[in-house]
């Protein structure tokens, strides 16, 4: 299953989700934002090089952490010599060598953006606690309808007090799960150390385990 991680707009939290989820999940994680990438990355082949036809996607992916990982290079070099088009066939690639993918998209609605959703079988929002967020939710469901990724869950991130779920849920049509706010989740990135294996009874592991299991439904159907 290719699983697409997206929301209406940068800052939400969406790499650090997804790289939970991929955890959760035991998925392979890609952060296919070619443009502005925000998974950790080391020396080796990155997406870059994977859609600029330099290396294969399989020996690009980096095993032996909590999460497999397929980076993306941060150069303006590397982005503007990327064929995008080349990311789908790439994803599938992954998905048959690995299994599982979950997939870090390009924020907003960029056009760049589609393109994991086209070839993704399921997509889940990330969406900041405020009620004028909903907006940019919409716009991201959209866009994700349009390409044919069923929407799995919405997840509210940072939730403080009593986030607006209901809201979510009533205009979206689907569940929404609230991911309190957690200072250990905003290590995620810069340790490499999800909350689902480092503290995996917070409240924002099980609100992470919570949006998987709803993802392991959907693969069951």
């Amino acid at each position: 299953m290719i699983l697409a991680v997206t929301g209406g707009k940068g800052g939400v939290g969406k790499s650090t989700v997804s790289v939970e989820l991929g955890a959760a999940l035991d998925a392979t994680v890609v952060d296919a934002d070619v443009g502005m990438a925000d998974l950790p990355i080391d020396p080796g082949p990155d997406l870059h090089d994977v859609l600029a036809g330099r290396a294969d996607p399989i020996e690009a992916v980096r095993g032996g952490g909590p999460v497999r990982l397929l980076p993306c290079g941060r150069s303006l070099a590397g982005a503007r010599a990327a064929d995008v088009t080349a990311l789908a066939e790439t994803l599938r690639d992954v998905e048959a060598a690995y299994g599982d993918v979950v997939v870090d998209c390009p924020a907003g609605m960029r056009a760049d953006a589609g393109v994991p959703l086209a070839v993704a079988d399921a997509c889940v929002v990330v969406a900041s606690p405020q009620s004028y967020a909903l907006a940019d939710a919409v716009r991201a469901r959209e866009l994700a309808r349009e390409l044919d990724a069923g929407l799995v869950a919405v997840v509210i991130n940072r939730a403080v007090d009593d986030p607006p779920e209901h809201a979510f849920e009533d205009v979206l049509g689907a569940p929404a799960v609230a991911v309190p706010a957690d200072p250990r989740m905003g290590e995620t990135l810069d340790s490499f150390r999800p909350v689902v294996r480092s503290a995996p009874a917070t409240r924002a592991a099980r609100a992470i385990d919570e949006v998987a299991d709803a993802v392991r439904k959907i693969e069951r159907v």
